[in-house]
């Protein structure tokens, strides 16, 4: 504070060194814009974590100053960059790590500081028990810890002053009032220590990963695995199935530490950590100064760095455009209740004011027990349910969303029904599509058919997504319980004018119907890249930017499969034609019943492993003659595969080749039935039979059928060897046994998709193509090659 009293923030953090956590989330980017732009003569030490294949400074110029929010900034300074690389020091550490997981210069750097601001968090409602017990309730304290070990060990001078961000819902759900008092003073604090909370945590995690590894548990995952992948090869399927397994692990953990919040009378994982994390720093912290400041629902900005500012969707985001596309029609809620929301830059404005202010004293000088102020509105300026929902339906009527014919989407009247009336809704229509689904996925539909598997996906995680909302945040809309400000409104009463002017930390000020209506409204709008005006877009389809970047001149090589990719036809389909060229009339019909008797097995083993059924299926070419096969398949390639493709297949690799990619055909058929499409491309990886001395086929295959995992690394293997980069490569197959060679490539397009590949690139955002036959040649179940008038040569059917 200054020497007058009054709390003059830009004065009394002139000067300070202040590290920051959490930087690169939506509260930390906010308050990091604040103190640059208004206290021009402090300096920050971001302690971020360190990525994957980034640096910690790299991490600071992509995710937090390429951000909108140091638009303003930027404008107003000389030299942005030179700006911050003088005034903004980034650290490698990591809250959820003893020590904070920082080397030798990042513990120095954090010793020169003299307030250090907490506000990493794991914010999910539904993060894993053991995650936000890392990170939430230890996270504080070992902070705490850190700055005590740099004191002691004389690299620290003075303990700095540690502002901690937790959160309003620390209070439980309670009804009434939730007064700015420790956590162990509610009355409905039960005195459970903390310590068997973190010990419980990490025994459920090693619980969970011991009993995932369990046999039946693992052949579970493996066929669910198999279910969702199809014949997708091991590679893929032990990827999948490991992936389903930590998926199970985690949904344990969520699960547990739903259960172990609601035990305790928490809404969930997060605001039970949070509590807890308080009652750890308080029990940790030493003679460290301390304050907490506990924020409500944080949403866009009021006013700072500009009306509207959000990053990313908070909890209401996903709920308004879920109601305003017409997906949620009910959500849980008290009409009259409270929804205690709080603009972020009041958020930021009151940590400030806490860290200007220094920690509370005794009137001696001593410290004081920590302060604790609540950033909310609920008791100061109440924004009901009732009002928002008013706000919310009136602004959409007004200006709706359209659908993608351009149609305005007509938002139903909302009604505040029960939780558990919602949920169960919800749950019983997620049922009735899964079971859609699931009956979908096992009929052969393909191409434009497919399409409605993939529509059912869709459909089911959007009542997924529904209930997702319902459990997480239903609880919140129900919650009426009145945080009382009386610390915060003291802190703005004690700042000077000027502070009261630059650092807004009065939730009274706040116009909710023009907040919602004309401020939150629209910057959620903006950001959710909805549909805002009628008839068609004018924005290039999703489709046409896909295809645009497929076909663009960077690309460098492109893999196509045959089957059902570019012709409609198969390897059972070239042999009936192969094999029936030369038969007589009464051995043809047999030859067709038999074939069409064991389709249902042939079936079975293509779907269980393509590679098996490959050489067992082409065991039938023993004793082949070689030179009478290339001449038949000449006359093949008429009668059949040209009637069988898709002309638009066939333009497209021209379109290729004529860009000047290299073109490469990868299939499981045999190179003979297939010799007169390979001047198609530029080069053609198949299957290839051995022949005998006798010029006759052996039916063994040389080598590897290129099937499933196969194909990836023979794409791999093509592009290492003529030096193309995958990642500029594009593949076209049909089938989720081609899954291997559609991931490896950069580029990956589902040709005529059965149903699960049809869902899976959907969900993965890849362009999908129908292409379809010339109309006009018939189509029997099975091709019967046209009679031979000539000598009776060796047959081939068996």
């Amino acid at each position: 504070m200054t020497s007058h009293g009054a709390i003059s923030i830009a004065d009394d953090l002139d000067g300070k060194r202040i590290a920051i956590t959490g930087g690169t989330g939506f509260l930390g980017t906010a308050l990091i814009e604040r103190l640059l732009r208004g206290v021009p003569g402090c300096e920050l030490v971001l302690l971020i974590r360190a990525g994957q294949r980034r640096t910690v400074e790299q991490r600071a110029k992509r995710e937090i100053f390429k951000n909108d929010a140091f638009d303003r900034l930027r404008a107003e300074t000389d030299d942005f960059d030179a700006m911050i690389a003088r005034r903004v020091t980034p650290i490698a550490g990591d809250v959820g790590t003893d020590g904070l997981g920082l080397d030798a210069d990042g513990r120095a750097e954090l010793a020169t500081c003299d307030i250090v601001i907490h506000s990493a968090a794991t914010v999910s409602f539904d993060s894993p028990l053991d995650s936000a017990v890392e990170v939430n309730l230890l996270g504080p304290s070992r902070i705490a810890a850190t700055l005590h070990d740099l004191h002691d060990e004389g690299s620290m001078a003075e303990l700095p002053h540690l502002v901690a961000v937790s959160t309003c819902y620390v209070a439980g759900n309670r009804k009434g009032s939730a007064p700015e008092v420790p956590v162990d003073q509610s009355p409905f604090w039960f005195g459970v220590d903390w310590r068997d909370e973190v010990a419980a945590a990490r025994r459920i995690r090693a619980d969970a990963q011991a009993e995932s590894r369990k046999p039946d548990m693992l052949k579970r995952f493996r066929s669910e695995a198999r279910k969702e992948l199809g014949a997708a090869g091991t590679p893929l399927l032990a990827s999948k199935t490991e992936q389903n397994r930590t998926r199970w692990v985690t949904d344990q953990l969520v699960d547990a530490g739903r259960s172990r919040a609601a035990s305790l009378g928490w809404p969930d994982a997060y605001a039970y950590t949070k509590a807890f994390g308080e009652r750890a720093l308080f029990d940790q912290r030493g003679d460290l100064p301390v304050s907490v400041v506990r924020p409500a629902i944080i949403e866009s900005s009021l006013a700072e760095p500009s009306p509207g500012w959000i990053r990313g969707f908070r909890m209401a985001e996903p709920v308004i455009i879920s109601y305003a596309r017409g997906l949620l029609k009910e959500f849980p809620g008290v009409p009259e209740g409270v929804v205690d929301v709080i603009p972020v830059d009041l958020v930021c404005a009151a940590i400030c004011a806490t860290a200007a202010a220094g920690p509370a004293r005794n009137d001696d000088g001593s410290l004081a027990e920590p302060r604790i102020v609540q950033s909310a509105s609920g008791s100061a300026n109440p924004l009901r349910y009732q009002t928002l929902v008013d706000n919310v339906s009136g602004w959409f009527t007004e200006h709706p969303i359209y659908d993608n014919d351009g149609q305005p989407i007509v938002v139903p009247e909302w009604k505040f029904p029960g939780r558990g009336r919602v949920q169960a809704q919800l749950e019983r229509a997620k049922s009735i599509l899964e079971k859609s689904e699931s009956v979908l996925q096992a009929l052969p539909l393909r191409g434009k058919q497919a399409e409605w598997a993939a529509t059912l996906e869709e459909k089911k995680e959007e009542a997924q997504r529904a209930l997702t909302y319902v459990e997480l945040y239903g609880a919140y809309t129900e919650c009426e319980a009145i945080y009382g400000v009386d610390n915060l409104l003291g802190l703005a009463a004690a700042c000077d004018d000027e502070s009261r002017e630059n650092f807004c930390l009065d939730p009274r000020v706040i116009d909710w119907d023009r907040y919602v209506t004309e401020i939150h409204l629209p910057s959620v709008v903006t950001h959710a890249r909805v549909k805002t005006t009628p008839g068609a877009s004018d924005r290039e389809s999703r489709s046409s930017r896909l295809r645009r970047q497929v076909l663009h001149e960077d690309r460098q090589v492109v893999a196509f499969d045959l089957e059902n990719t570019l012709i409609a036809s198969n390897v059972v389909a070239s042999y009936s034609w192969l094999a029936t060229r030369r038969l007589p009339t009464d051995d043809r019909l047999r030859f067709v019943l038999r074939t069409l008797a064991e389709a249902p097995s042939l079936l079975s083993l293509d779907r269980k492993d393509r590679s098996d059924f490959l050489r067992h299926f082409y065991r039938r070419y023993e004793g082949a003659d070689a030179a009478q096969l290339h001449a038949d398949t000449v006359e093949m390639a008429s009668h059949l595969l040209l009637t069988k493709s898709f002309p638009e297949a066939i333009r497209r690799v021209r379109e290729h080749r004529k860009l000047g990619h290299r073109t490469l055909l990868i299939t499981g058929a045999l190179g003979v039935a297939i010799e007169p499409l390979k001047p198609l491309f530029d080069d053609v990886i198949c299957a290839e039979m051995s022949i005998g001395a006798d010029g006759r086929f052996t039916g063994e295959l040389t080598d590897v059928p290129p099937t499933g995992e196969t194909r990836a690394q023979a794409l791999l293997d093509y592009c290492e060897t003529h030096g193309f980069d995958p990642a500029e490569s594009v593949a076209y197959a049909d089938s989720t046994s081609d899954l291997p060679l559609l991931e490896a490539a950069g580029f990956p397009v589902a040709v005529n998709p059965e149903a699960r590949l049809a869902a899976l690139a959907r969900k993965r955002g890849w362009l999908v193509e129908h292409f379809e036959k010339s109309a006009g040649h018939s189509d029997p179940l099975l091709p019967i090659g046209p009679s031979w008038r000539g000598r009776t040569p060796t047959r081939i059917a068996r």
